[in-house]
């Protein structure tokens, strides 16, 4: 089964309006894991994979690399430059893999294991956005995932300042010229993207950002990847339906039981996709069964229509709903 494509921004790529995230690879999951889940989101038909240098300790694009070798052509891949994954992640992957059989054992464990693993890092190398740092950077990406062209290449967490009149532009031009990578951008915070969209728009003809229902449509001429659709929004939003005033009119007004938690984690994401029709919105998930219902979300559905109901909803109730649309 492969979802419904569209075309990647300006790459000449079609890929799928669903993506996948990479960021729990060869973290809370072993390599073997790992590539396990990657070939359960390519056989659900997924065919874009979100990666960073910083994912995964810095072994994800290794990770994501072997699993590309496999597929080669078939996927579409977005990884990114700004924020270098910590100085010693061998230390990490000992004290991860050290933790792992005990997460197994006795999952209570798993936060503090998590903490324990971070806690043996050295600060992350020092933040470095200039042109040298992101050719060693696009470098060591190509190296990693195996191949000649990485489809979107991001700013990760630019700001305004660090990318405005510098040169970073003219290298970013100059690798899609030479095949290296095929369209550029930015992944960083709405607040971020907006003043970057205004000031400096040729850096940002992507815009990789957090979207949930909580959030706006999104009305400028970039190319958007939205992600964290659910995750604490969901519980937010779960919480706020929670009353039973609330959950009960909203319930009736949507047609959907939103006190289920799979009825409200279905219609929030399909109104993340559909109120991003020409872009794409990545998810992740360690389950296979949650990993193929996900993939199915990008299909019409009559539920599509559920979907709106419950944004209009959440965009008309925003200001009495906790934290709504936190980033």
């Amino acid at each position: 089964m492969t979802a419904q494509t569209i075309s990647l921004a300006t790459t000449g790529r079609q890929t799928t309006r669903l993506g996948f995230g990479c960021s729990s690879l060869m973290g809370s999951m072993g390599r073997r894991e790992s590539l396990r889940t990657l070939e359960w989101a390519f056989d659900a038909g997924v065919r874009h994979f979100d990666v960073a240098p910083l994912y995964g300790y810095g072994e994800a694009e290794v990770c994501l690399g072997e699993f590309l070798a496999k597929h080669p052509g078939e996927v579409t891949v977005t990884t990114k430059f700004g924020i270098p994954p910590a100085k010693n992640p061998g230390l990490i992957g000992i004290a991860r893999n050290l933790a792992r059989p005990l997460i197994k054992a006795i999952p209570a464990l798993k936060a503090k294991a998590q903490q324990a693993a971070s806690a043996v890092a050295a600060a992350p190398a020092k933040r470095n956005m200039s042109v040298e740092k992101a050719r060693e950077s696009l470098e060591t990406s190509l190296r990693k995932l195996r191949v000649q062209r990485i489809d979107v290449y991001l700013l990760h967490d630019a700001t305004l300042a660090e990318i405005k009149n510098s040169p970073l532009l003219e290298f970013l031009d100059g690798a899609v010229r030479k095949g290296h990578i095929g369209a550029f951008g930015v992944g960083t915070d709405r607040g971020h993207a907006e003043d970057i969209l205004r000031e400096a728009p040729a850096c940002a003809n992507i815009v990789q950002q957090k979207w949930s229902v909580f959030d706006p449509v999104s009305n400028d001429a970039a190319f958007h990847i939205h992600h964290r659709s659910l995750a604490q929004n969901q519980r937010r939003l779960a919480a706020y339906l929670a009353s039973p005033d609330i959950g009960d009119r909203w319930s009736a007004t949507t047609g959907a039981d939103l006190h289920s938690p799979a009825v409200l984690s279905e219609l929030m994401m399909r109104a993340a996709l559909l109120c991003n029709p020409s872009g794409v919105v990545l998810f992740s998930s360690k389950n296979h069964e949650h990993i193929r219902n996900n993939a199915r979300l990008a299909d019409p559905s009559e539920k599509d229509a559920q979907a709106m109901k419950l944004y209009e909803l959440v965009q008309s109730a925003r200001e009495s709903i906790p934290n709504a649309g936190a980033q």
